[in-house]
């Protein structure tokens, strides 16, 4: 539940955002559950398509660091351990996309999580004359999101390397390759605790997924395949979309 003020309460409108040749700005946002790749993905499509990945949890982190306005809003609400409320995060996520690099877009990390934050956002982009031009719906099966996010394991040294059973494991079964230290796993990272965490996260998800799917932006593509083939499937489907696209 978004505590705080209301969503539909972003401010006055901003004017349109425009990238070169009058051509509209192109915000993609990243969909999937916890695990799914969002984060590789929107780095490798940032490079790809030359646009920056604004992830919201750095947004917050350098707002906190910058001390800035936002970030001391911010900190009142987390400081108590209240929930930033939507409208604080859009407005931070506004003021990322009106600096130069992203112009011509970005690709968003980490928000919309939710039906009415997809709203939000969509209200904030259309005060731009904007829109969300692609919803990347990364799909993997649950059992698989149990399977990676079960495997991580930390090191007892200060440092806490991390490995993973599958994707990256250590040398020697259940020792640390840097200090030699036996591996733990944490509370947080057990299977039934994170099929617990995602009967929670889920059905949220799967409501932005329906969200931008009725807006016709979906773009699923399956997650459990390399992580180059699933960047390959996102730009195909990527291209796809602006070549139907009508002329401006």
């Amino acid at each position: 539940m978004t505590r705080g003020r209301s969503v539909n309460g972003l401010g006055p409108a901003s004017r349109p955002r425009s990238g070169p040749a009058g051509a509209r700005s192109r915000v993609y946002v990243m969909v999937g559950s916890p695990g799914a790749g969002k984060g590789t993905q929107a780095q490798l499509l940032s490079s790809a398509l030359g646009l920056p990945h604004i992830a919201s949890g750095d947004l917050f982190r350098a707002a906190l660091a910058d001390g800035s306005p936002l970030g001391d809003e911010a900190r009142s609400f987390m400081d108590s351990g209240s929930l930033v409320p939507d409208e604080l995060t859009v407005r931070m996520i506004a003021d990322r996309l009106d600096q130069p690099d992203a112009t011509a877009g970005a690709i968003l990390d980490g928000f919309p999580r939710t039906l009415p934050q997809a709203r939000a956002l969509d209200q904030l982009l259309a005060q731009r004359g904007s829109q969300v031009c692609g919803a990347l719906y990364i799909d993997v099966s649950q059992e698989e999101l149990v399977r990676r996010l079960s495997g991580r394991w930390i090191c007892h040294g200060p440092k806490q390397h991390v490995y993973h059973e599958t994707l990256r494991p250590p040398a020697r079964p259940g020792v640390c390759d840097v200090d030699g230290t036996q591996l733990q796993q944490r509370p947080d990272d057990r299977p039934d605790t994170i099929r617990t965490r995602l009967e929670l996260q889920l059905p949220p998800m799967y409501e932005v997924v329906d969200h931008y799917s009725e807006s016709g932006v979906l773009v699923a593509v399956p997650g459990e395949q390399p992580v180059e083939r699933v960047t390959q499937g996102l730009l195909h489907a990527i291209a796809r979309a602006a070549a139907a696209q009508p002329a401006r």
